[in-house]
């Protein structure tokens, strides 16, 4: 079935429904109401059903199963999942055009707004030593760190607020390392972060890239490097590309579990982002990851190792 005859398919498949309650009404009609050819109407209504259709009918059904969970999805983490989890076999170009033909689009990402709180006078500022480098060959080679605002509650019936979101990130997997919750933006809130980092990777040394904003610039907070025996790295000002993998996290994250929707609670908000991280890193595919989940990753890693 071509391409243009798949598009039509809800076109000459009413026609041919039609008919059957209404016999009085004309082909001729019909097929002008809906815009295609008596001919082509025909050649559809008497076409052999081929194994090519009922191969395609069984990805469709599972995008539209996926799509209704997941609507940030495109067409490469469709075909990437079932792949992953079920050894579904298909091409990127087939499950494009089946979600071509299902109206399947996933969900545009909105502007992402800064919540950084640059240093008044900062005590230590670092060089940009990692430059865009992020690959790493190692595990606990590259740390990326930021802080990620969100909003809940409407302002009227529900009280409104706000909770801030740390994380690190490690560069070889994009793994979470470790992360913390807190409804205020301040020192605590990424000391605990680190804290729970090195706990979870005792005697990691990596070069630790975050931005500039003041609790990393802290002399607290150098400190804390200092005794880790780990390397600072820092961003260029209004250079978001320089934490790339920190942006794209966020970016990622508020596209799939946040623009869009509206969270009346706190605690509905905690919950959202404490299930979307147990699902970032236990169950989502990454093509890059070779189509396995960044904890399925990082294990691999570490048995050949």
């Amino acid at each position: 079935m071509t391409l243009r005859a798949t598009r039509n398919q809800a076109v000459y498949t009413a026609i041919q429904d039609l008919p059957r309650e209404h016999p009085d009404y004309p082909i001729r009609i019909l097929c002008e109401s809906g815009g295609i050819g008596r001919s082509a109407c025909y050649k559809w209504c008497s076409r052999v059903h081929t194994e090519k259709e009922d191969f395609n009918e069984m990805p469709a059904k599972k995008i539209e199963q996926l799509h209704g969970e997941h609507p940030d999805m495109g067409y490469r983490r469709i075909r990437d999942t079932p792949a992953h989890d079920q050894g579904i076999q298909v091409n990127d170009k087939r499950i494009l055009r089946i979600c071509r033909k299902k109206k399947i689009q996933s969900v545009i990402r909105h502007r992402y707004d800064c919540c950084t709180r640059p240093a008044v006078d900062p005590a230590y500022i670092a060089e940009n030593i990692l430059n865009r480098e992020f690959t790493a060959e190692n595990l606990n080679e590259k740390w990326v760190t930021g802080v990620t605002e969100f909003k809940y509650g409407t302002g009227t019936e529900e009280r409104a607020g706000k909770v801030y979101l740390s994380v690190i990130l490690d560069s070889r997997g994009h793994k979470p390392v470790s992360y913390a919750l807190s409804g205020h933006n301040d020192n605590p809130l990424v000391y605990d972060t680190f804290d729970a980092a090195l706990a979870a990777n005792p005697g990691a040394q990596p070069i630790f890239h975050s931005d500039r904003g003041y609790q990393y610039t802290s002399k607290v907070f150098r400190q804390k490097i200092l005794e880790a025996g780990m390397t600072r790295s820092m961003p260029r000002v209004a250079h978001c590309t320089d934490n790339g993998p920190m942006e794209g996290f966020r970016g990622i994250m508020k596209r799939e579990m946040y623009y869009g929707k509206k969270y009346k609670t706190k605690d509905d908000l905690l919950k959202a982002i404490e299930e979307y991280i147990d699902y970032y890193t236990n169950r989502r595919v990454q093509r890059k990851l070779d189509l396995l989940t960044p904890v399925e990753y990082h294990e691999r890693l570490k048995s050949v190792a």
